[in-house]
């Protein structure tokens, strides 16, 4: 499945996003990861900075679920589909982890990276949407401001 513009631009402004993967006896595993990215129009990648269950999982069942949510705006995005490991030794590893390593930085090293090739692409709304779809975006925003006590930058 095709990446679109709009779920590229929420993705590239998440700070967060969640992988959700299924160890050998079928327990679930979520994980917050921090670095992310777009590879290309079908594909999405994870550093693994310190994955041991999410690698370890994913080698023995490939499905998993990436999610994201702009808590703000309280929408995102859930991709759903088949993961595989690119470890460094691979020779696709540097073409991978390219955007990866320019994120993490020199201080969090990227063993490997997890490439998820996207079969599903699901919108994610907060329940607001349906029970006051007259809200606008920015009352919706004000309205998590005060719910989580913070305040918007002033940029």
């Amino acid at each position: 499945m095709k990446i679109n513009e709009t779920f590229r631009a929420e993705l590239d402004g998440a700070v967060l996003c969640w992988l959700a993967t299924v160890d050998g006896d079928g327990m679930p595993n979520v994980t917050p990861k921090e670095i992310f990215t777009v590879h290309d129009e079908e594909t999405l990648v994870v550093a693994d900075i310190m994955s041991s269950n999410s690698v370890r999982n994913i080698g023995g069942q490939p499905r998993a679920c990436l999610s994201f949510v702009d808590v703000f705006r309280q929408r995102g995005f859930k991709a759903a589909g088949s993961a595989r490991i690119i470890a460094q030794d691979d020779p696709n590893f540097e073409r991978f982890a390219a955007g990866l390593i320019d994120l993490a930085g020199p201080d969090y090293p990227v063993r490997n990276v997890i490439a998820l090739r996207i079969e599903k692409i699901s919108r994610i709304w907060a329940p607001s949407y349906q029970l006051f779809p007259e809200r606008s975006e920015g009352e919706r925003m004000a309205e998590a401001f005060r719910r989580y006590r913070v305040r918007p930058n002033a940029e």
